[in-house]
């Protein structure tokens, strides 16, 4: 029996494995690693801006936009791959897009058994919020992520930090100085920064799954959709129904629950993906060997779990946005 073990260029795995490791621990004793430092905004990287609105002000080219970009680029590509796939007449995909499908059958039939004949108008956005929020979050395994970018001073003595745009920052000190003294500091703006932690992305795509939820309810039941928000008819039977009142204190409740699902959305994908980031820089700082690969397996799970969690909760809030309250359905469907 032929028992050939994986090659690459002709060296076995292991090999090159072990050569990698070796040549990154004398790497960071030679460049020893530089220390991070974190900011939540994004940095821009224009200095003047592109446009100015005249109620929200200038507008500037920040490295997250460039990763909206890429990640739309990406995107089209999978699109395209899948579209070339079908067109050539094969039942079957096979490779990549044959995994694509895979995975949106998977997500159509679980839109299919819990919004029923409302799947049609949910799966769209819920297979679009998924497969977005996922090439969005493995945009930080792509090499040079947050690590290209552009120097920029941003330390003079006496004076505070103009601009601190940098996910990581570089002090030097004069000979002999100390860190109090006159220092010229640097920073490296990254070309690209994972989106998902841009606080901007996230509440944006909460608005517009909250906003769409409302949409798809109005569809299903109708104006008494509304009802359940503002029940004016508790509101009139209060003296035949004293417990009206709480009906009507309950829909405000329920106002609410919907700004609440806002903030949940918005930080719950912000904080795993900028909380993963940060642990990649940490961790590059002080294990910048073997160390930051482990973890770049985990921020692949970690990816596909905030991406499958933001989608399934936008199917299932549309989902439960269609279920009428008492009679309200029943008169829609007639």
């Amino acid at each position: 029996m032929n028992n050939t073990r994986p090659r690459i260029l002709g060296i076995p795995n292991r090999y090159l494995t072990l050569a990698i490791i070796v040549l990154g621990i004398f790497a960071a004793r030679v460049y020893a690693p530089v220390l991070p430092h974190i900011q939540v905004a994004p940095e821009r990287l224009s200095h003047q801006p592109l446009f100015t609105l005249p109620v929200i002000g200038p507008f500037y080219l920040t490295n997250t936009m460039t990763a909206m970009v890429i990640a739309d680029i990406i995107l089209l590509l999978i699109t395209f791959a899948v579209w070339k796939a079908v067109k050539s007449g094969s039942l079957v995909p096979q490779g990549f897009s044959g995994a694509i499908e895979a995975f949106i059958e998977v997500l159509y039939n679980m839109t299919e058994s819990t919004a029923g004949k409302w799947t049609k108008k949910i799966f769209p956005y819920f297979g679009a919020i998924t497969l977005l929020v996922l090439v969005v979050n493995w945009t930080e395994l792509i090499p040079g992520v947050d690590t290209i970018g552009i120097l920029e001073p941003v330390v003079e003595h006496g004076n505070p930090i103009e601009q601190v745009t940098s996910n990581i920052y570089t002090l030097i000190r004069p000979e002999g100085g100390t860190d109090s003294d006159h220092a010229a500091g640097f920073t490296l703006i990254g070309f690209v920064r994972t989106l998902s932690t841009d606080l901007n992305f996230t509440v944006a795509l909460a608005l517009i799954s909250v906003f769409m939820t409302q949409v798809i309810g109005f569809q299903a039941l109708g104006p008494g959709y509304f009802s359940k928000f503002i029940n004016i008819s508790a509101l009139w039977n209060v003296f035949n129904k004293p417990m009206g009142i709480i009906d009507f204190a309950v829909g405000l409740l329920e106002i609410v629950s919907e700004i609440s699902k806002i903030l949940s959305f918005s930080f719950r994908l912000f904080g795993n993906i900028f909380a993963g980031t940060v642990l990649l820089f940490v961790i590059g700082t002080l294990v910048p060997v073997l160390a930051p690969s482990l973890f770049l397996m985990l921020e692949i799970f970690v990816g596909l779990i905030q991406a499958f969690v933001f989608g399934m909760l936008t199917m299932v809030f549309m989902s439960l946005a269609t279920k009428g309250h008492g009679d309200h359905e029943e008169q829609h469907d007639h």
